[in-house]
């Protein structure tokens, strides 16, 4: 019985898709193996299937060809056409990748069509999200800190802490500070601001 429900092409087709959307999360978001190692057990699963049906090589092929445009998608100012190019490419490579009566595909079409829509949409926001994260510059400039008045938290001189820019710092100072006393960055090293009391 369970064999027979591995071996269906829709199923085989859904654990392989499947398998492959979870190694990417896995790639993007390591660290519990929970996703990488359900990645393996669909994929394995999969590939079961695919060992034990008759396949279009040119359908696989295509399949993995349509990677390409979608990358390029990404990079490109052009990206609509790459993509339109690349569902194109996993659509039919997912429709004919099993092999059925004569020229009818074994996968059912709209769900290949389906299917292949639902996974291009989610990695492509994915993919753009982090590439967006990527692209973006640090908000926070530790340069900005230097002249900034705050408040000391602690006595400083050797050490302690003060509260500047809304963060809690360790601080030095030269000169004893009291503990409430305003006090101005004057040079930062590392995570550790000089300061001196404020007029």
């Amino acid at each position: 019985m369970i064999e027979a429900i591995l071996l269906n092409p829709n199923v085989a087709y859904l654990l392989l898709v499947g398998g492959a959307l979870l190694a990417i999360l896995a790639l993007l978001n390591p660290g519990t193996g929970l996703l990488e190692v359900a990645a393996l057990i669909l994929l394995v699963l999969a590939g079961w299937g695919i060992y034990s049906l008759p396949i279009n090589y040119w359908a696989l092929g295509l399949l993995l060809l349509g990677v390409l445009p979608f990358l390029f998608a990404l990079r490109r100012s052009g990206r609509m056409v790459y993509l339109g190019v690349s569902i194109a490419a996993l659509v039919v490579g997912s429709i004919f990748l099993f092999q059925g009566e004569g020229l009818k595909p074994a996968v059912n079409p709209f769900l290949a069509l389906l299917v292949s829509l639902l996974v291009v949409g989610f990695v492509w926001l994915v993919a753009q999200k982090t590439l967006e994260a990527d692209r973006v510059r640090p908000v926070h400039d530790l340069k900005a800190l230097i002249d900034t008045i705050g408040e000391a938290k602690t006595d400083i001189h050797a050490e302690g802490s003060a509260q500047v820019a809304g963060e809690l710092w360790s601080a030095r100072s030269q000169q004893p500070i009291p503990v409430g006393s305003k006090v101005r960055v004057i040079a930062r090293e590392g995570f550790i601001l000089d300061v001196e009391k404020a007029e």
